[in-house]
């Protein structure tokens, strides 16, 4: 406990010093509350409250309110996968008190599946920490006659392009974007049919109306456990901790596949290196702490802990990656 409370107490220090060294305009706002003892603090969340990326943004909450002085509620601002919540918090001002807790979308596919952004996901941001990713699946409906995924790129290269067809919640999800990822890498071409809503999807899958998807795992999961649905591969790097059983797309030859969902914390762009260093730290620790782990790992996410500069890197190879496969497909801007 003594320690738990010295580095709490070190933290809370490294807050202040950083914090009212601030720009002049962020010390004539918030900070001036600060002194005045408001220790109110946001993450701003792309989706409703009880939704997977809600629940991991209190765990982020409760990791920071532990460690610093400051108390993070979490702030639901839904709309535009993610545009809504990342245009607030690049708007901010760059104390530190206002932080997003993204996704894959707002960092990096976001600019290249819209028309308009309103902000820029290369300027507009500082990178705080990595947080956790979800592993995607590749499951067919029991009657379907490919039972590997060996099987099923054999059998689209046997058939003319777009013969056969694929099911993922919406046109850009990463269900949708990570089997347009294999297609290219396999060579292969099937159509997409987006759906309105996951659970529009896992009807029509559980029906048979649809025979193929690709959707993130933990939804699946559960329809695969009773045999609803037969997994073929999940699209993360090697095997999923809560599915070992089930085969990565790598392990068939495509060596470099990675395709999951990943959320990250970032501040507004201006905020000072020294305060982004003291919020890493303490969400890097906080995520390796077991009763986090427990939490996040529930959830069917994997905890990936990384530092400010690794997520900065993380964003970059993302970038590179999902700007071609997304051309590459034919994806418009809409």
């Amino acid at each position: 406990m003594s320690i738990a409370i010295h580095r709490r107490t070190a933290i809370a220090a490294g807050l202040a010093a950083c914090v009212f060294a601030a720009p002049s305009a962020a010390r004539n706002g918030r900070t001036e509350a600060l002194r005045s003892g408001d220790r109110s603090a946001r993450i701003v969340v792309p989706f409703a409250a009880g939704g997977t990326t809600d629940l991991i943004a209190r765990v982020v909450a409760g990791i920071l309110s532990e460690a610093t002085s400051w108390n993070f509620a979490v702030e639901n601002r839904t709309g535009g996968s993610g545009n809504v919540s990342a245009e607030i918090v690049a708007r901010a001002v760059p104390d530190g008190r206002t932080l997003l807790l993204g996704h894959v979308g707002t960092a990096v596919t976001n600019q290249y599946l819209y028309r308009y952004v309103p902000y820029d996901c290369a300027e507009s941001f500082a990178p705080i920490a990595l947080v956790g990713e979800v592993a995607n699946v590749l499951v067919v409906h029991p009657s379907f006659r490919c039972r590997s995924l060996a099987e099923l790129i054999h059998c689209c290269k046997a058939q003319p392009p777009f013969h056969m067809s694929y099911g993922s919640p919406a046109i850009g999800s990463m269900g949708h974007l990570a089997m347009e990822h294999l297609q290219g890498l396999a060579g292969i071409r099937l159509a997409h049919m987006p759906y309105r809503s996951r659970s529009r999807l896992i009807r029509d899958l559980r029906a048979g109306h649809v025979l193929v998807a690709m959707d993130n795992l933990p939804t699946c999961l559960p329809h695969i456990r009773s045999g609803a649905f037969h997994a073929l591969a999940v699209s993360s790097a090697g095997r999923w901790f809560a599915a070992p059983e089930i085969p990565s797309v790598s392990e068939h030859g495509f060596g470099d596949f990675n395709a999951t969902l990943w959320w990250y914390v970032a501040a507004p762009t201006g905020i000072r290196r020294a305060l982004v260093n003291v919020l890493s730290e303490a969400i890097v620790k906080g995520l390796a702490s077991e009763a986090a782990v427990a939490r996040i790992r529930s959830l069917g996410v994997l905890e990936t802990p990384r530092c400010a500069d690794d997520l900065a890197a993380h964003i970059a190879a993302e970038t590179v990656k999902w700007k071609t496969v997304i051309a590459a497909a034919g994806l418009e801007a809409r």
